[in-house]
C-alpha cells in the first residue's frame, strides 16, 4: 500500500472531525432553552437563570464559548457535566463499554442473518427463496428499530413472558469468565437473555441492507467468465460459490460491513432509550432533556470520531483488498 495514499486518508480525519465538532456545538447552542433553565426548573426567575448561566459561563459570545470548548479537547478534557457535576470522561467511560457490546452482538446477529440470506438470493435468483429474503430485507429497512424494538417487548415480555424488557445483566465478556472458570451458566444466561433483543431489534436493521450488498455484488460475480470456467471444470457447486464468487465479492460486503457497525454504534441511541440499556445512547437523550451541553457534544463527538476512524479502516482495507484503489 502506497504511504501516500495512508497519508491522504488519514489526513482526511482531521478537517472532518473539526466539522463535526463544530456543528454539533453551534446546534445545541442554537436550541431554545437551556441548563440553566433546566436545573432551576419552571418557577426561577429571569435573574437566577442569568446567575447560573454567568457562572457556568454561557453568557459569552457562542463563538468564545467554541474556542474555550476546543482549548479544552486539545488537553482531552471534556469537562463536567452541568446537571450531575460529574467528570464527563468518567461517565462515558463507564457507559462505552455496553454500547460497544451492544453494537458487537447486533453486528454478530447481522452477520448470521446476511451472509446465507444473501448468498442464497444470488444463487437462486428470482425464486421464492429470493423473492421472500428481499422482501425481509425491504422490511428490515423500512421498519424504525424503535418500533421493532417495542414490537419485540409486547410480543416476548409482555405477551409470551419469556425475556426481560430492560436493563443490562453482567458484561459478557465477565459472564463468559464466570462461566469458564466457575462452571455457572446461570450469569451468562441472565446477560444473553437481557442482551437478545435490543440486539436483535439493531442487527435486523443492519442485516438488511448488508444481504441486499451481498446478493448484489454476488450476482454481479457469478456472471464472469471465470465462474463458468470454474464450473466447465467439474468444480463442485459449493466450492465455486463460495472460493471463487463469494471470495470476490467480498470488497464491497467488507466496506458496508464496517459502515453498518459505524451505524449500530449511532443507532443504539433509539434502541438504548427503548430497553433502557446503560450506554451512551441513553446519556445523549439524558442530557439533551436537560441541555447538558458538555455530555452531548463529547457523546456525540466520540461516536462521530469513531463512525470516522471506522471509515479510514475500512478504506485502508479496501485498498489492501484492492491494490488498484491507491494506485488513483
Amino acid at each position: 500500500m502506497r504511504t501516500k495514499y495512508v497519508l491522504k486518508r488519514i489526513l482526511y480525519v482531521i478537517p472532518v472531525s473539526l466539522g463535526v465538532l463544530i456543528v454539533v456545538f453551534l446546534l445545541l447552542h442554537l436550541m431554545p432553552g437551556g441548563p440553566a433553565s433546566a436545573l432551576l426548573g419552571p418557577e426561577a426567575t429571569a435573574e437566577d437563570v442569568a446567575r447560573v448561566r454567568a457562572q457556568l459561563g454561557l453568557d459569552q459570545n457562542i463563538f468564545v464559548q467554541l474556542f474555550v470548548y476546543m482549548k479544552q479537547l486539545l488537553t482531552f478534557d471534556f469537562g463536567n457535566s452541568i446537571i450531575y457535576s460529574a467528570s464527563v470522561s468518567s461517565m462515558l467511560k463507564s457507559a462505552f463499554p455496553a454500547t460497544l457490546e451492544l453494537a458487537i452482538v447486533a453486528m454478530i446477529i447481522a452477520l448470521l442473518i446476511s451472509l446465507p440470506l444473501g448468498i442464497l438470493s444470488a444463487v437462486k435468483q428470482n425464486s421464492w427463496i429470493d423473492n421472500i429474503s428481499m422482501f425481509l430485507a425491504q422490511l428490515g429497512i423500512s421498519m424504525p428499530v424503535f418500533w421493532m424494538g417495542l414490537l419485540m417487548i409486547l410480543l416476548f415480555s409482555v405477551h409470551l413472558d419469556w425475556l426481560p424488557s430492560f436493563g443490562r445483566g453482567e458484561p459478557l465478556l465477565s459472564a463468559i469468565g464466570v462461566w469458564l472458570s466457575q462452571g455457572d451458566f446461570s450469569v451468562l444466561a441472565n446477560s444473553l437473555k437481557k442482551i437478545i433483543m435490543p440486539a436483535a431489534a439493531l442487527g435486523i436493521m443492519g442485516s438488511a441492507m448488508i444481504s441486499r450488498m451481498i446478493r448484489s455484488t454476488m450476482l454481479d460475480v457469478l456472471d464472469m467468465d471465470y465462474i463458468r470456467t470454474a464450473r466447465a471444470k467439474g468444480t463442485g457447486r459449493f466450492k465455486v460459490i463460495m472460493k471463487h464468487a463469494f471470495r470476490n465479492a467480498l470488497p464491497p460486503v467488507v466496506t458496508i460491513v464496517a459502515l453498518q457497525f459505524g451505524a449500530l454504534l449511532g443507532g443504539s441511541i433509539v434502541t438504548e432509550t427503548v430497553f433502557s440499556w446503560p450506554g451512551v445512547g441513553q446519556i445523549i437523550v439524558t442530557a439533551i432533556l436537560n441541555r447538558d451541553y458538555p455530555v452531548v457534544q463529547a457523546a456525540i463527538f466520540l461516536i462521530a470520531i469513531l463512525f470516522v476512524l471506522i471509515n479510514l479502516v475500512v478504506d485502508l482495507l479496501y485498498a489492501v483488498i484492492n491494490p488498484k484503489i491507491n494506485q488513483g
